[in-house]
């Protein structure tokens, strides 16, 4: 039981490479400078001046695009002088019968619930510490959660798909892009440049150190 003890307290402080899985202590690294893997290169930690603030107001900003683009009218389709507009919530309604609800079921989750919910998890998490609070109540299990559905909250890999359908689709009709397009183009700008302003070993320090043991 002591070893244990002793080996668990020894790894308290290390990290591992997302890419390598390499392992290196963690360092002491000031705002606005890098820690890098040894082995590949990669950016472990990377502390930003007001970083909690930002991703705050971007996780705001997005989920106001996200109701957008999810009612707005997405494309409009046009030919022979007959003419149609669609929404995200149309496209999601569209599968909702017989053997294809599941298929609606999925795709309302994977492209609406799912970055819903880590929107609304990452204000909960950081909001309170970005006005010097103490970290909510369970917020280090919210932004666990938060982290383990990242992959799966794909509204970027929509409008990929979207993009090139549209490729495919303009041949045969005129093709009009609505609000909800770009309003989903800004989205996957916004959540990337969410994800560029976090540092995950940071902020898992910063709950340690301000969460009540």
């Amino acid at each position: 039981m002591a070893y244990h003890s002793q080996m668990t307290d020894s790894l308290s402080d290390m990290i591992a490479c997302p890419k390598c899985d390499g392992l290196h202590r963690v360092p002491q690294v000031d705002i606005g400078a890098q820690a890098r893997c040894v082995r590949c290169g990669t950016v472990l930690m990377a502390p930003r001046e007001g970083a909690m603030t930002r991703i705050v107001m971007l996780s705001m900003t997005a989920l106001i695009l996200m109701i957008a683009a999810v009612f707005f009218p997405f494309l409009e389709l046009s030919t022979h002088g007959l003419g149609r507009k669609s929404s995200v919530f149309d496209a999601i309604l569209a599968f909702s019968d017989g053997l294809m609800l599941p298929l609606s079921f999925a795709v309302a989750a994977l492209i609406v619930v799912l970055p819903i919910t880590r929107f609304v998890a990452l204000i909960y998490v950081f909001a309170p510490m970005a006005l010097g609070w103490a970290p909510a109540k369970h917020a280090r299990s919210v932004f666990k959660f938060a982290e383990h559905i990242r992959p799966w909250a794909m509204a970027e890999v929509f409008i990929i798909g979207v993009a090139v359908a549209l490729v495919k689709v303009a041949g045969l009709a005129q093709v009009t892009l609505g609000p909800a397009f770009w309003a989903f183009v800004g989205l996957v700008i916004i959540t990337v440049l969410k994800d560029n302003f976090m540092c995950r070993v940071t902020v898992w320090q910063t709950l340690n150190a301000r969460s009540p043991s």
